[in-house]
């Protein structure tokens, strides 16, 4: 049985020198391993929840496969060490995939982990439609995300993720990393049928969270927090809207202006 997200555990809390004991709800993390076609290709520790979008997310975000009908999600296994999602790709696919002699290993999703080469690291990115939103009124969007974060309300330790659709819903995944998260959200935008574009992230827009989203074919991020410089030259490759420091009223553009 795959475990629940979070766990309920006995704690000291300390104020002002008095102490009391209580009970305190913290996020799991789990050890998920990727597995294509019997081939293991990546370990990340995530939280058990959603695995399913996971495994559609990520396998789009890194263009394992091109459309949600190339893959099938065949098994889960559950042991004392993880969980392992055994996957179908076609064979194609699945030789492009070897072709890549990369095997990753993240602590918390992340995208880089385990590249055996620098060529390999920094990938390029192709050029995405614009999304159509207005960047500066993304407010109730943020909204609306912060309000459908059950787990981070519990826990305080995860992020979470919405992508917008072309119809104006948001799809919301949390999950202890800012990519796995990512990654839910557009595997459950896809699994619903949905055509993703805006992505709206609860951390900062790195370089593999604007790549992810390029991949997903979506033209619009936005970050609560800054966007690092190569977000940034990727957002202008990409032909990419990028937006950080949305909060309330209050944005900054980078890319995409």
């Amino acid at each position: 049985m795959i475990p629940p997200p979070s766990r309920e555990l006995r704690a000291r809390r300390i104020d002002d020198g008095i102490g009391r004991d209580q009970v305190e709800t913290l996020a799991e993390e789990t050890a998920v391993a990727l597995v294509y076609n019997g081939q293991p290709h990546a370990v990340m520790m995530a939280t058990p929840a959603d695995l399913d979008d996971f495994a559609l997310g990520f396998s789009l975000t890194e263009a394992i496969v091109a459309v949600p009908e190339e893959l099938a999600v065949v098994d889960r296994l559950v042991t004392a060490h993880g969980i392992s999602l055994q996957m179908h790709i076609p064979q194609a696919r699945f030789d492009a995939l070897e072709q890549r002699g990369r095997s990753l290993t993240g602590r918390t999703g992340c995208g880089l982990c385990g590249t055996d080469r620098l060529e390999a690291a920094i990938r390029p990115v192709r050029p995405v439609p614009r999304s159509g939103l207005d960047p500066t009124r993304l407010a109730p969007y943020f909204a609306a995300l912060q309000e459908q974060q059950p787990l981070n309300l519990r826990t305080g330790a995860v992020h979470a993720a919405a992508v917008v659709d072309a119809d104006g819903e948001l799809h919301v995944r949390e999950d202890i990393g800012r990519h796995n998260a990512i990654d839910k959200a557009v595997g459950a935008a896809r699994r619903a049928g949905a055509t993703p574009v805006a992505l709206l992230v609860t951390s900062r827009a790195s370089y593999e969270v604007v790549h992810k989203a390029a991949e997903a074919g979506i033209g619009l991020v936005a970050a609560i927090s800054a966007p690092t410089a190569l977000a940034v030259r990727l957002a202008d490759e990409a032909d990419m809207v990028l937006v950080g420091f949305a909060r309330g009223s209050r944005c900054t553009i980078y890319a995409g202006r």
